[in-house]
């Protein structure tokens, strides 16, 4: 296709880069349908009028103002593959002019279920324990290294959040023969029935679960709720599995709840990324912590690049994306999910 013929790309995926999100074979495919411009993501508005005014896509998520969008009458499509949707857009705009805004955030779904998978048998089982103890020669054989241990079959299992990361969790949790209770207020009883699970409240959720995970994402209703009054109510022993984003947790209070010995607790996400050396949470037993790598496959990543391939390709034909999540108008000024820094 000549090069004035081919749709123009704005690429601002920082932090991540094209290389990360894309396989060879697709980032070819990119550059051959799509005139690429290489942007800083704080300084769209420094672009030139003739590209701000021929461009159809973003992929990344800068920020911009109505100023900057009113010099791009043949914008389409907001590519988000940061995956956090960011209040840093008017996105009132962008909905009445027909823009869409989607994003590649599903990717992270399956390897963040399938880690925090590992972590509640974890906590049910002492693994990362019984194995430091073997190194050190302190290991205990049989039924003396499972004093504590229980099942995460026939458990109670409650999730607080039913999006795709949600979804993917009651996957990854159908053998084991649980009664998986649900907690969303943005859903309806009938969506979370039809999907195998039982609705319930926060406090039931809470109250009776072996083992909580959490997967709710970061809203201008939710940041904090879960403080010391929540931790109060779960089971004693209960593990509690935090998944999504450390802002709907009151963190001090769960490393304190933790500290008590009245419940277990495993995060990959934390207040402050990375976490400071000194930080309590290093040095407390019963917590199980990861460096939020839950998602960070090169397989997720790289789907990503699938997915904004084939959903231009759609709208380049007139159709909708169907690949990327779409956000909603009604929610998607609600989000309150900070940037990530690090892949």
């Amino acid at each position: 296709m000549p090069e004035t013929n081919r749709p123009l790309v704005i690429s601002a995926p920082a932090p991540r880069t094209l290389e990360l999100i894309f396989s060879r074979e697709t980032l070819e495919a990119l550059n051959r349908r799509y005139r690429l411009v290489e942007a800083d993501r704080d300084n769209i508005a420094g672009l030139d009028e003739a590209t701000l005014g021929q461009v159809r896509y973003i992929i990344g998520q800068p920020p911009l103002d109505e100023r900057t969008l009113e010099r791009m009458p043949q914008l389409r499509a907001i590519l988000n593959v940061e995956s956090n949707l960011l209040n840093n857009m008017p996105y009132e705009v962008l909905f009445r002019r027909g823009i869409h805004v989607v994003t590649t955030g599903q990717v992270f779904a399956e390897p963040v279920a399938e880690l925090g998978l590992a972590m509640a048998l974890n906590l049910a089982r002492g693994i990362v324990d019984a194995d430091l103890a073997f190194r050190e020669g302190r290991e205990l054989w049989g039924g003396d290294g499972n004093r504590s241990a229980r099942l995460l079959s026939g458990s109670e299992i409650g999730i607080v959040g039913f999006g795709d990361l949600g979804r993917a969790l009651n996957r990854v949790l159908s053998g084991f023969r649980a009664r998986i209770r649900v907690y969303d207020p943005w859903l309806p009883a009938s969506i979370l029935a039809d999907a195998g699970v039982e609705p319930a409240s926060l406090e039931t959720v809470l109250s009776s679960s072996d083992f909580v995970f959490v997967v709710a994402a970061v809203t201008s209703e939710n940041e904090g709720f879960l403080g010391a009054e929540a931790f109060a109510k779960m089971r004693p022993g209960a593990a509690f599995i935090l998944l999504s984003r450390a802002g709907v947790v009151d963190f001090d209070a769960l490393v304190a709840a933790v500290k008590s010995g009245r419940i277990v607790a495993a995060s990959d996400v934390f207040p402050e990324e990375p976490l400071p050396l000194d930080h309590p949470v290093r040095r407390l037993p019963g917590f199980l912590r990861s460096a939020h790598r839950a998602g960070a496959l090169d397989q997720a990543f790289k789907k990503m690049g699938e997915m904004v391939l084939d959903d231009m390709d759609l709208m380049d034909r007139n159709l909708p994306p169907l690949r990327c999540k779409r956000a909603e108008r009604e929610t998607v000024a609600r989000m309150r999910s900070r940037p990530v820094s690090v892949n």
